[in-house]
């Protein structure tokens, strides 16, 4: 019994010392490659610059930190796309913003980075759910949870640290259930210090693989109702996606 509790714990802290220690490697050989690569620069909320170097660093360490683990298909595609969506907005967004917007675009014949998101993300987690579960409907919901995580840490990566920290207090509890949960724990871990003392931003790229991570443990560890609950949370931050972003903004960290 000892001795499978060890594995069980040394299998977790592998997965967690990866994705920590990837997202290092990563981080500071961007900052030292790249430096002040106006590209690679934004404005934050307060008005000062900050880089974007820990959206791509959060999203590798987080992909090869799931690579020790079970269900590593359904991490790997899930957080790939939700990178590859976010930092096309990076790159490409307007100030348009909800769904409502985005689809009015694209009824127009207008794709935009918010569409690509939407649809991207979307069908990745459905992908992802699809692999974790065998149930049709079990299927759908871990779909639901995977993409609607991701949306949800972006919309509270509003301020310094917060999305970070809402994924290092969310994963936390998952470490019970599954070695999964530990990639976004360590990949967050690895850029929480930098984040708060507003060096860099995660930007939608790393928001969303983050939340892609979290979503993806969320759904292998939870059975039927689990799904259902963390759904029905997902889907309700979404629709009130502007007061969940308000809250978090207005949140002491």
């Amino acid at each position: 019994m000892i001795e499978k509790c060890s594995r069980v714990i040394g299998g977790r802290l592998a997965v967690l010392g990866i994705a920590a220690g990837v997202t290092r490697v990563v981080y500071a050989g961007m900052r030292r490659q790249r430096g002040s690569d106006e590209r690679w620069q934004r404005q934050n909320h307060a008005g000062r610059t900050v880089d974007l170097y820990a959206g791509p660093a959060v999203t590798v360490g987080a992909l090869l930190g799931a690579m020790p683990a079970e269900r590593r298909g359904a991490a790997a595609l899930a957080v790939l796309t939700a990178g590859a969506c976010g930092a096309y907005d990076d790159r490409y967004g307007d100030d348009r913003r909800g769904f409502r917007a985005h689809l009015g675009a694209l009824r127009g014949g207008e794709v935009t980075s918010g569409a690509v998101k939407l649809l991207g993300i979307g069908a990745a987690g459905l992908a992802a759910g699809a692999l974790l579960k065998e149930r049709p409907l079990d299927k759908v919901l871990a779909g639901v949870v995977i993409a609607g995580t991701a949306h949800a840490v972006n919309l509270v990566d509003v301020r310094p640290g917060r999305a970070v920290l809402a994924v290092l207090g969310l994963a936390a509890p998952g470490l019970l259930r599954g070695p999964l949960a530990a990639a976004p724990m360590g990949a967050a871990a690895a850029v929480v210090a930098d984040d708060l003392g507003e060096r860099t931003m995660l930007g939608d790229a790393g928001a969303h693989a983050l939340g892609a991570a979290l979503g993806t443990a969320m759904a292998a560890g939870s059975g039927r109702v689990g799904l259902a609950v963390h759904a029905a949370a997902v889907v309700m931050a979404a629709v009130y996606g502007d007061e969940v972003s308000r809250c978090a903004a207005d949140s002491p960290m």
